[in-house]
């Protein structure tokens, strides 16, 4: 059963678009316990709070000798302080002796500072003899050249607070505690469906009049990239029963995306899918490409509905998709990259629709790549794209755009 051609309603602007979106869309509540190595880009849902300090022991910030500062007052290189080794400490060892008047020990960086001792002169401001006679050159300052106790942590002390992204740097100051596990806000699933009785997997060989399925590949980086979890589903068809039929086997998920043909009919029948299990909130947006975009929801699952051409599909999985997900994630707004660039050559845009036109950086300026949108090299051989506001029409050679780095 396939639906009728039926004339495209009115769309909304953009920013309408958005708004509906942002509504809908509430942060995830669902939490899981995961192993630190795992948890780059997650994000905590519980305070880390500091059970020890760090360090854990006043050390050696620099290989050298652990002195008491006050019996280096006065050295030069013409009039040294002597002093005795009487121990020689390595990383990972415990210092056996505590240092007296006229001693020092032999430290490497990172060594814990032996007992008696409160600072470190560098071994460069220093020399040696057999005997073990050690001449200071330099006077130095009581706590110098030491990372003293729960300088960088203490005991007690709230590390992170939930709702932070984790990071490198992150992630190393919580296996300075030496935690192995963190709770962390789950990742949203994501179903991807691919709709089209044309529609076929890659490794198979194509019919007549078949093409491969670009969207369910292109969405799925975009959801793994933006905090979601891809769940890719088997291709539907474009019948009325079998789009039912998936979009119930994925309604555990907490988003849905649908890429179908470009035809309105098509387009109606996912329509029809969604009303008869949810609502649509909108269908139809102002923009290039990308119009024949649907969003609704099924109970607590979100429903895009994105256009089937490669261009269209991935461009609106860019601009409305990634922006939700990472919201759901809990994830913080992404920032573009950008450069201000002369455009290398004219483009026009309709006035009616918000255009984002994909280009190639070359030579210093913004060289237009946008071919169709049913070409995924529009945006495979792109560098970034420009946004051409509705009211803007044509865009001529030399007129300086912002370009939005992918």
């Amino acid at each position: 059963m396939t639906s009728k051609m039926r004339p495209f309603g009115k769309t909304i602007t953009l920013a309408e678009a958005r708004a509906i979106i942002d509504a809908a869309v509430q942060p995830i509540e669902r939490t899981e316990t995961i192993l630190l190595q795992d948890a780059n880009g997650r994000v905590l849902a519980e305070p880390v709070q500091a059970g020890a300090d760090v360090p854990p022991f006043s050390r050696a910030a620099m290989d050298g000798y652990a002195v008491r500062a006050r019996d280096t007052a006065g050295a030069s290189r013409t009039a040294p302080s002597v002093l005795h080794r009487i121990e020689t400490v390595f990383t990972g060892q415990v210092p056996q002796k505590a240092v007296g008047a006229g001693h020092c020990t032999e430290i490497a960086t990172g060594a814990p500072m032996p007992e008696g001792a409160d600072a470190v002169v560098m071994v460069e401001e220093t020399d040696i003899d057999e005997a073990g006679v050690v001449s200071v050159f330099v006077p130095i300052a009581a706590g110098q050249n030491i990372g003293q106790q729960g300088t960088d942590i203490r005991r007690g002390q709230r590390v992170l607070e939930p709702g932070t992204p984790l990071n490198a740097s992150r992630l190393g100051a919580v296996a300075a505690l030496g935690l192995t596990e963190v709770l962390v806000y789950a990742k949203p699933g994501v179903a991807i469906l691919s709709t089209g009785n044309e529609i076929v997997d890659p490794g198979q060989p194509l019919g007549p009049g078949q093409i491969y399925d670009i969207n369910r590949m292109t969405v799925a980086a975009v959801v793994a990239d933006n905090g979601g979890l891809p769940v890719p589903r088997r291709t539907a068809a474009d019948t009325l029963e079998d789009l039912l039929r998936a979009v119930d086997e994925c309604l555990g998920q907490d988003v849905m995306v649908f890429s179908g043909g470009s035809s309105v009919g098509e387009r109606d029948l996912i329509l029809d899918v969604i009303a008869a299990r949810g609502e649509v909130l909108f269908h139809g947006i102002a923009v290039k490409p990308g119009k024949p975009t649907a969003f609704g929801r099924i109970g607590e699952t979100l429903i895009f509905g994105m256009p089937g051409y490669p261009t269209s599909c991935l461009s609106n999985a860019y601009i409305l998709l990634a922006p939700a997900l990472r919201r759901l994630a809990r994830l913080p707004e992404q920032r573009l990259r950008s450069l201000t660039l002369p455009l290398g050559a004219r483009v026009a845009s309709a006035r009616d629709r918000h255009q984002f036109y994909t280009v190639r950086v070359e030579h210093g300026s913004a060289m237009p790549a946008f071919k169709a949108s049913g070409d995924i090299t529009s945006m495979s051989q792109a560098d970034g794209y420009i946004e051409i506001p509705a009211e803007a029409g044509a865009l001529e050679a030399g007129t300086m755009v912002e370009v939005k780095l992918f």
